[in-house]
């Protein structure tokens, strides 16, 4: 049976995590020292005995004596057999979940001899809080919830294992490990494709003849073809036999590219740019795997991480947790880039640039895919704009300019052929790709 820590009688760390105060620790605390040392009661017996001392041999009343000589006394009696082969297993289910989902971690605390106490000490890392605790004579139980994307250590749990009378303890760590938060994907349903596309049978009408379902015209009577294809309009008005022709039916690649190079916070929200783009590009991989489509991510910044193009339900896990390391436990790097691996962008593959414009190197990226004759679309996720002092008119005229530079970045780009659509936060992704629906996506010239 197991009963919830009451707030009072919880170690300051458990407190300080059930406040949602983890204090931004990134590092576990020092290792416990091994062996058994006194707990806190023994400490305050101890301290109340000295105390008693002193306060006997100043004043010079000898009735000051009892209280030392109870504390000593108590101090002296046994306490019972301390436990023995003090160990401690951890479970934790489930090691991957999506954003706001729950984590039961269990710590079992195995040991011989008579009963003990459990008191644990909780140290989370970033990204998890403490929702609620449970002890019990051999076991504590903590629930977590995961509240950002990424890759998380847990953290760290140290049991303090005290004996029968309390007087003296040994504390055991347990180390939860990591687990994978997957971040909740923007909801997209439309899936432009462009003009050309490879010859593998899919959902997605091309522009050549095939075996389809769309009827695109009509054309004369060849032998061999249908009969129950006969568009018999056409027919009586032409004189001769016409039939359907059907559109061919393909599949599409496409590659989401995450520009991971920087984190732009909105000053007014709060949003987080880097949280936008990877919800966005998690809600076109999962709308793109639904049409069985094969699907492909890179990720800029740091360290160059791809996955090359693949299709399946379960595919879209593989996707997601290439790109985790980029917030591991908030150790974010923005090295220089590396040139784009061939067989991350497979010939005539859709490439979606997901970027908040603010690094300029991404327009050598840009210009690598561009050179590669790859169609590609930029989805732009707003940085936010700069928050001005009321009264500001030198402030206004900056904002003025890096409006206009904005601008100027995406004529730039439309220029060249790149569709740009902006997506922000709040609004659903089919709002920003239903523009391109209205014409098929064109790529460059090698």
């Amino acid at each position: 049976m197991t009963e919830p820590v009451p707030a009072r009688g919880a170690a300051a760390a458990v407190q300080r995590a059930l406040d949602g105060h983890d204090d931004g620790a990134t590092q576990p605390p020092p290792p416990p020292p091994p062996g058994w040392r006194a707990g806190e009661r023994a400490l305050r017996w101890a301290t109340l005995a000295v105390v008693a001392l002193a306060a006997a041999l100043i004043t010079g009343r000898p009735w000051v004596l009892a209280l030392a000589a109870t504390s000593l006394v108590l101090l002296a009696l046994p306490s019972g057999p301390r436990p023995k082969s003090v160990t401690a297993e951890v479970e934790v289910e489930p090691r991957r979940c999506f954003e706001g989902e729950q984590v039961t971690v269990r710590i079992t605390v195995s040991y011989e001899g008579g009963s003990a106490r459990l008191d644990p000490g909780v140290t989370l890392g970033h990204g998890v809080r403490l929702d609620h605790l449970a002890v019990g004579p051999h076991r504590v139980d903590l629930v977590l919830t995961a509240r950002r994307w990424g890759r998380w250590t847990l953290g760290t749990v140290d049991v303090d294992v005290y004996d029968p009378g309390g007087l003296a303890r040994r504390t055991v760590r347990a180390e939860l490990g990591e687990i994978a938060v997957f971040p909740l994907p923007e909801h997209a349903g439309l899936t432009p494709v462009p003009v050309r596309l490879p010859q593998r049978l899919g959902e997605h009408t091309a522009v050549q003849r095939g075996e389809g379902v769309e009827v695109i015209g009509v054309h004369p009577y060849v032998r061999g073809e249908r009969q129950r294809r006969i568009h018999w309009p056409a027919t009586t008005r032409r004189g001769t036999l016409q039939v359907h022709q059907f559109a061919a039916e393909r599949t599409a690649d496409t590659v989401v590219l995450l520009d991971v190079l920087a984190d732009v916070v909105d000053p007014v929200t709060g949003t987080s740019s880097l949280d936008g783009t990877f919800r966005a590009a998690a809600g076109l991989v999962r709308a793109y795997l639904r049409t069985h489509d094969r699907v492909g991510v890179v990720s800029i910044g740091g360290a160059t991480r791809w996955l090359r193009p693949g299709s399946g339900h379960g595919y879209f896990y593989r996707i997601v947790e290439s790109v985790l390391e980029v917030r591991k436990d908030r150790a974010f790097r923005t090295e220089g880039l590396t040139p784009l691996p061939p067989p991350a962008l497979p010939e005539g593959a859709l490439v979606y640039v997901i970027t908040p414009l603010t690094d300029q190197r991404i327009f050598d990226i840009l210009h690598q895919v561009r050179g590669r004759a790859n169609p590609m679309v930029v989805v732009e996720i707003p940085a936010g704009r700069p928050v001005l002092e009321p009264g500001d008119t030198v402030g206004e005229l900056a904002l003025r300019l890096w409006r206009a530079d904005r601008d100027a970045l995406r004529f730039a780009l439309m220029e060249r052929g790149i569709a740009v659509v902006t997506h922000r936060p709040g609004e659903t992704l089919d709002l920003a790709l239903a523009p391109l629906l209205r014409t098929r996506i064109h790529g460059g010239t090698r």
